[in-house]
């Protein structure tokens, strides 16, 4: 089939449809039909390889008996259609009995459907979504791989999707973290935050070089990466993200990483590789914060995140994670304390400074990548500036970062040395003691010059209250030092 219109044709078909309200409900539309095909797919390969394999899915909600037209007017449609989704296969899969005992590529169907909706109204239009989501061969390796191609285009969608967006990652982005952290074959790679899995899939295309055709190696690559998605629609496009490249027990749990009490995560397993763009500019409740000691108990959920990097990074491990400026200049006790806790125990090695509109349209906020391992304490900081290509103002959703725009820095990074641009440093190492002397403030090679960018409102808000609440922390600090020393009573 010519895969290339395969989305737009969806989307032509559910414009009719009353039920569906916008891009964020096409989209999850049309992820549980695919989950379900690309899942069938994968059945009948290991019922194949398995003869004792027995699903999970009662034989009358497989998708090759309900859902397939053999063009012989048996094929549900209108009421009797909908009525088989809403009060059959929906009931049916969200209640789907899991044990601890039930593996991963089973537990995943019922992950998958709960939170999960038809939002469809009429049934001979769905009918036709159905119709067209079955003509790709999912047990074809090689139609399934070009359909990764595709794939991405519901991901990028999601950046338009309202609140989805944040579950997107440009691919340049983590194709130059998984470029230069290098994550070999036989290591166990995680993401807390994982999105639709936009960093595990970036290794896992880097991991399949590797390992070849060799059966062996394949059951490695199998076991190579675990994931977390707090939200139902981001975990159902990360799992079938992962069945589309060849992961049968995908390890995506569907929870949230930060309600787990911190000494939980030492007796849990640990990681060679972690790579995050975290959520942030969220404000975490005080059940939440309460997970962690008393010292590195943060409001930014971001700053918890890195907390959770550090209990949970293999000696020798190694992380790159992508925060926002207001971690480097921040000067709060919990920041403050966590950049303490990360230079002297972790070696912060580098520090790429990303230049603004990476993530647009949907945040202009300028983010930075920081790379980290698990091998001694930190004894100096590179950081580099990577500027706006020539001949961009700002990135868009037409004109996107590339990974051909991280040339310079991949460039720079074997070949380290000082850079000074119109007096400003470019790029420049940092002794931790003159890092330590100016407070933990690592807001360290910037942009000198003011950007020619209009942001938007809720991005300048955001803005100025990171820096609004880092001041008056530090206000509120510096007062209580004050109060102390004079024998009053702090607030």
């Amino acid at each position: 089939m010519a895969i290339v219109n395969f989305v737009k044709r969806i989307q032509d078909v559910m414009r009719n449809d009353a039920g569906v309200n916008g891009d964020a409900q096409r989209i999850e539309q049309i992820v549980w039909c695919l989950f379900l095909k690309i899942y069938d797919a994968k059945e009948e390969e290991w019922e194949l390889i398995h003869d004792d394999y027995v699903s999970i899915i009662p034989e009358a909600l497989k998708w090759r008996y309900w859902a397939v037209d053999s063009r012989d007017g048996k094929a549900l449609t209108g009421d009797a259609l909908l009525d088989f989704v809403n009060n059959k296969l929906f009931p049916t899969l969200k209640s789907l009995e899991v044990t601890e005992e039930t593996p991963m590529n089973q537990v995943m169907v019922r992950y998958a459907f709960e939170d999960a909706n038809n939002y469809m109204k009429d049934g001979v239009l769905l009918r036709q979504v159905i119709n067209i989501i079955d003509e790709i061969d999912f047990t074809e390796s090689k139609e399934r791989h070009d359909f990764g191609a595709i794939y991405e285009s519901f991901l990028k969608d999601l950046q338009s999707a309202g609140n989805s967006g944040e579950f997107y990652t440009p691919r340049a982005v983590t194709d130059f973290m998984v470029q230069v952290t290098k994550p070999k074959l036989g290591e166990r790679i995680a993401d807390f935050a994982c999105g639709t899995g936009g960093f595990l899939v970036s290794a896992l295309n880097s991991l399949s070089k590797q390992a070849g055709e060799s059966t062996e190696n394949r059951e490695i690559y199998n076991n190579s990466v675990f994931g977390v998605e707090k939200k139902a629609l981001p975990h159902i496009l990360c799992v079938t993200n992962m069945l589309l490249h060849d992961i049968d027990n995908p390890t995506i749990i569907h929870g949230n990483t930060l309600e787990t009490d911190y000494k939980e995560y030492r007796r849990q397993e640990q990681f060679d590789l972690v790579l995050m763009n975290p959520p942030y500019g969220g404000n975490e409740k005080d059940s939440v914060k309460s997970n962690f000691p008393m010292e590195l108990r943060s409001s930014e959920t971001a700053d918890l995140f890195i907390n959770i990097i550090m209990f949970r990074l293999k000696k020798n491990g190694r992380c790159a994670i992508i925060l926002p400026d207001g971690f480097l200049f921040g000067t709060d006790n919990a920041k403050v304390n966590i950049k303490k806790k990360l230079l002297e125990e972790f070696n912060l090695h580098t520090v790429i400074r990303m230049p603004h509109s990476v993530f647009a349209p949907y945040t202009s906020i300028t983010t930075n990548i920081l790379f980290f391992d698990n091998t001694k304490p930190t004894e100096s900081t590179w950081f580099y500036r990577l500027d706006m290509p020539e001949g961009y103002k700002n990135f868009s959703k037409t004109k996107p970062m590339k990974l051909e725009h991280f040339n310079p820095a991949l460039s720079w990074w074997d070949n380290r040395e000082e850079i000074i641009v119109d007096g400003f440093p470019k790029a420049k190492e940092y002794k931790v003691e003159e890092i330590a002397a100016n407070g933990y403030n690592i807001d360290l090679c910037g942009f000198p010059h003011e950007e020619e960018e209009i942001l938007d409102p809720m991005d300048l808000i955001q803005q100025y209250q990171e820096k609004r609440a880092a001041l008056n922390t530090e206000i509120d600090f510096v007062l209580d030092k004050i109060t102390s020393l004079i024998g009053g009573k702090t607030l």
